[in-house]
Order: structure tokens, then sequence, then C-alpha cells
């Protein structure tokens, strides 16, 4: 693991293979990819630019770096698809690892893997650990007086790096409380939720609830129950209120 003083920016090989594709078209597929943390919260991946199988066309632009230098950047062409401004190299890096690496627009291609298995998001950091684990705790999750949701059931799920989170089974919850939200969101470590809002009374609430209706297999323990922000409403343990978290979510 290599690590700069400038913009503390972690710099670590894996031992995965990864692919990803544009237009259908295989544009990397590398078994030394490198995973950078170009912020404290989640890597990204930076590939050996021999292993492409794009053409990369410079646009004349630059991405300033106070880290990791200035960053050319590139057109992405694969048989006459072009991905604008999807890839950057930092040529004359001062971290000697980044200079022969290219960093591909996760967003811009079509899809990800690592092995055979997709990537959502973001690569998976090998620094955070997800564990769900069945309990018989009481947790009751109230908003503005109104119980939502009291149950002796929760699977909760501790990340690192996050508050942990109470997944309930639906029938302990408000079901007539909650409407459907058009808000989906997708996580590299448990897959693709749907949302709902909270209706009461004089009030609506948006995006307060989540459900994971088929989770990745390592997160298979909340498939089909519902959790709540704990950083925006209340929640009691066992008779003690806890606390509200602050988060990027708060």
């Amino acid at each position: 693991m290599t690590e700069t003083q400038r913009g503390r920016v972690r710099v670590e090989p894996s031992a995965k293979r990864v692919r990803a594709y544009l237009g259908g078209h295989l544009a990397v597929d590398t078994v030394h990819p490198t995973l950078v943390w170009e912020s404290p919260h989640y890597p990204t991946y930076y590939v050996p630019a021999a292993d492409l199988r794009v053409k990369l066309e410079p646009n004349g632009k630059v991405r300033p770096s106070p880290s990791r230098g200035d960053g050319t950047e590139f057109d992405v062409v694969a048989d006459g698809i072009t991905a604008a401004g999807a890839a950057v190299r930092h040529l004359d890096s001062p971290i000697a690892e980044l200079r022969d690496l290219v960093k591909l627009d996760l967003a811009a291609m079509d899809e990800w893997f690592e092995e055979d298995e997709p990537i959502y998001v973001h690569p998976r950091d090998p620094y955070t650990r997800v564990d769900i684990l069945v309990s018989s705790r009481h947790v009751r999750v109230e908003l503005d007086g109104v119980t939502l949701a009291d149950s002796h059931s929760p699977h909760i799920l501790f990340e690192t790096g996050l508050p942990a989170r109470y997944y309930l089974p639906l029938t302990d919850v408000r079901m007539d409380l909650l409407r459907p939200s058009q808000t989906r969101t997708s996580c590299p470590y448990k897959g693709h939720a749907e949302y709902w809002n909270v209706e009461l009374a004089e009030s609506s609430h948006p995006d307060l609830v989540w459900i994971y209706r088929t989770p990745l297999p390592e997160s298979q323990k909340i498939a089909g129950l519902a959790c709540f922000y704990n950083e925006k409403l209340d929640i009691w343990i066992d008779g003690e209120l806890q606390p509200r978290p602050k988060t990027p979510f708060s």
C-alpha cells in the first residue's frame, strides 16, 4: 500500500480480475487493477494502459489535482462508439504508481465486473465490512409522535463507518402510512433499493424508508425487510431512545 501526504491519496494493488464494457465491446480486461482512494469514503479502479482494448483520443482538457498531479483527459472510442472524457491519465503524477495507469469513468461504461460479478456504484472497499445479525431486541420507530414500526425481530446491519441499521419485517411496519417513492439507489454491498415516503395526517416525509427486495448474495438476510433512516426519525432500542447519528445522510 502506498499513501501520499498530498491530499491523502491511498494506492493499493488488487488481485481481482476487472473488466469493463462500452457499447457491448470489451474496454479493459486486467488482472492487475489498482485501487485508488481519491476520496476517503470509497476507492475507484485505475487499470494498466497496456490492458485497454479501446482507443484513447486526447480531447485537450486537463483535470488538475493537487495530490495526483494534472490529469490528461481522453475520449474513449470503441468501434465507432465514443464516451467523451471518460478516461484520465496522470502521466506526470507525483505518485509513481499512477503514471502507467488509466482511470475509466465507471458511469460512462455499460458494465463493470470484478471476476464474474457486477460492480455497483463503485468498487467494494476491502476495508469495509458488512455484518447482518438476527436479533430479538425491541425496536420501535417513531416520527412526530406516531409509531411507524414496532418489532422484536430486527435484522441489524453493521457496516464499517455507518450507524447500525435496523431492518424490520413488513408485518411489523405501519404500511398504511407508507407511499411508494420513485427513488431508487444502488449499493456495492447490498444491491438495488426501493424507497417509500411517510405520509402522516398533516405532513409528508420523502424517502425515509427503503427495502432491498433482491439484495446481493452477501446481504440476503435483509431481503424484503424495511429500514428507516436513523438520522431523520426517532428509534427506540429496548425502550431507550437512540441519538440521531450525524452522517452524510443526515
